[in-house]
């Protein structure tokens, strides 16, 4: 049997696979310490984000937890494709390549070089292929090399959580809440990206649809989704209404996600994004 490990940060929730195993990133409020989507549920998270004063910690899956994972997958005489949050946002990626120095014929570590539903994508692109019949060495390659076609393109609602991470000036900050500037943000090779800003919420939308259309358009057939950062999917509804000539006529029905808190910490609530599979590469 082939099963798929993957990190939190993923933002899979009610996980309904046997073949899929989702490792918790903690995330820690002051002397409170908890498991990302275990014990702390997104919308928990918003809530005492809000109250909350400072900023919270997130911390990466911890090497035993991936070795407790591919215990379980040797044990039933399997093996494992792990996908993980990006090396250069996490260290989790180094934390399950250190657990697989004693399960090198067990499982093959994957970095997706993304994040939150990019990450996910990724991980739904895994399991479409193992449920085609595809092969753990067919699954390993094809996901190295599709995985640069996936383009995560969100639009923030606020830059008070970039300044509080450190990540921007207070004046930047300060001048951006003035001016109403909703940054448009992506992950590329990686590493978040700053593509435009735009004023307002309408334009930062256009922006976000134009970045789109810019990033290749989506491939419909692989798997694609529409995440929402906060305790209300609001923004999220009226984006998808604003911009239906993008997805009409395409799909049935739209795949929507909250993003959880190892992602929300650094971007706040209010966000919007997508994640797909860019078209014609």
């Amino acid at each position: 049997m082939i099963w798929i490990i993957t990190d939190s940060a993923s933002d899979i929730v009610d996980n309904q696979r046997e073949d899929l195993m989702i490792l918790p990133v903690n995330i820690t409020f002051g002397e409170e310490e908890f498991q990302d989507g275990v014990t702390l549920t997104h919308r928990m998270f918003y809530e005492k984000l809000v109250e909350s004063d400072e900023l919270p910690v997130t911390s990466q899956v911890p090497p035993f937890a991936f070795e407790e994972a591919y215990e379980k997958v040797k044990a039933a005489g399997g093996q494992a494709i792990v996908i993980t949050l990006s090396s250069k946002l996490s260290g989790t990626y180094q934390s399950a390549n250190i657990a697989a120095g004693r399960y090198e014929d067990v499982v093959r570590v994957i970095d997706s070089e993304n994040a939150s539903i990019g990450e996910r994508a990724l991980v739904e692109y895994a399991l479409r292929l193992k449920d085609q019949g595809a092969s753990f060495d067919e699954i390993g390659e094809t996901l190295e090399r599709d995985k640069t076609r996936i383009r995560l393109i969100a639009l923030l609602d606020t830059l008070e959580y970039l300044k509080k991470g450190g990540r921007i000036s207070k004046a930047a900050a300060v001048a951006g809440s003035l001016l109403s500037i909703k940054p448009v943000i992506a992950v590329q090779r990686g590493e978040v990206v700053v593509l435009g800003k735009a004023r307002g919420s309408k334009q930062g939308n256009n922006l976000l649809a134009e970045q789109i259309r810019q990033g290749g358009g989506i491939d419909y057939e692989k798997p694609f989704f529409l995440g929402y950062t906060g305790l209300s999917d609001a923004m999220l509804q009226k984006y998808i209404a604003d911009n239906e000539a993008l997805w009409k006529g395409f799909v049935d029905s739209l795949d929507t996600a909250s993003v959880g808190g190892t992602i929300g910490t650094h971007i706040g609530p209010g966000a919007i994004g997508v994640a797909f599979f860019a078209a014609g590469e």
